[in-house]
């Protein structure tokens, strides 16, 4: 008799477990169409032509296959001067940032650092409090570095978020293995290069993956700072190139029948934008998932 009582509550217990996976996977079925239909809308709609879009605002596959948005789009020279800026932006900003990060955050998770909580609450205090762009503008014209990639890139040099979670990760290694190589003679410095950093890939990958985030889109501190064409970001050169594009005053094709299509060069431009990050972000992805679980772990 007890036999056959385990026998239906096993029974249960697996037809409860097995009509919870089916809810949890139509839920992430979902989420996952919410996130790949738009995509693929934004792709067929930037092949489209004005008239098939006019016919059908969604759609998955576009009806006519055209390359004039894109055509439009790589013609005009601030395409080109936008991805030249903003590879600067990230070649010279994400190592500066991920020093500036590394350094102080090694800096913050060592019990015997100086004054560590009131640096730690100042940080924790400037996430929600800042002084604004105007004492930040007067800042840079008065060192002279208006006009110039050094404001974007001092600009933002530190991110206080990134910080927490690189100082929550670098508190949950073992004391041990700092306290060996000091033993040992190593200075702070060999400590954070040395050992710190090789066993701490997940949150360094995670890291420069938010940081080259951060850097591709630049366009706040590059609008507020930078009034020179030829210094002009990425984000800000597309802005362009689609606004004068809705206007129909921008570009000459080469073919009378060609239709100017401000939104399929609008998609056009999102997908320029998106591309380059899409290819990065695979390398990483083995990193992100444990670098900002185990940086978020230890308060």
């Amino acid at each position: 008799m007890k036999s056959l009582q385990v026998t239906g509550k096993k029974r249960r217990l697996r037809n409860r477990i097995e009509l919870l996976d089916i809810i949890i996977f139509i839920i992430l079925l979902a989420i996952t169409l919410a996130i790949i239909l738009p995509f693929l809308n934004v792709l067929a709609i930037s092949f489209s032509t004005q008239k098939d879009f006019m016919d059908s605002r969604f759609m998955l596959i576009p009806k006519k296959v055209t390359f004039a948005n894109y055509k439009a789009i790589l013609q005009d020279g601030r395409l080109w001067v936008g991805y030249r800026t903003t590879l600067i932006f990230l070649m010279i900003g994400v190592p500066l940032n991920l020093f500036l990060t590394t350094s102080m955050a090694y800096g913050l998770s060592q019990p015997g650092f100086p004054l560590r909580k009131f640096f730690i609450y100042f940080i924790i205090f400037t996430m929600m409090f800042n002084g604004g762009i105007i004492p930040l503008y007067l800042l840079m014209k008065q060192i002279n570095l208006i006009n110039t990639i050094w404001s974007v890139i001092l600009g933002a040099g530190l991110n206080s978020f990134y910080l927490i979670i690189m100082r929550n990760y670098f508190m949950s290694l073992p004391s041990s293995l700092v306290e060996s190589a000091r033993l040992d003679g190593a200075n702070e410095w060999q400590i954070l290069f040395r050992i710190i950093i090789p066993i701490s890939m997940p949150i360094i990958a995670t890291i420069t993956l938010f940081y080259s985030v951060d850097r591709w889109n630049e366009w706040y501190f590059a609008m507020i700072f930078i009034r020179k064409n030829e210094l002009v970001s990425l984000q800000l050169a597309l802005r362009s190139i689609v606004m004068e594009g809705q206007a129909s005053q921008h570009f000459n094709y080469t073919d009378v029948n060609a239709i100017e299509f401000s939104d399929g060069m609008k998609m056009g431009a999102v997908l320029c934008t998106m591309l380059p990050i899409m290819c990065v972000f695979p390398f990483l992805q083995k990193h992100f998932v444990k670098g900002i679980l185990l940086g978020a772990i230890k308060a």
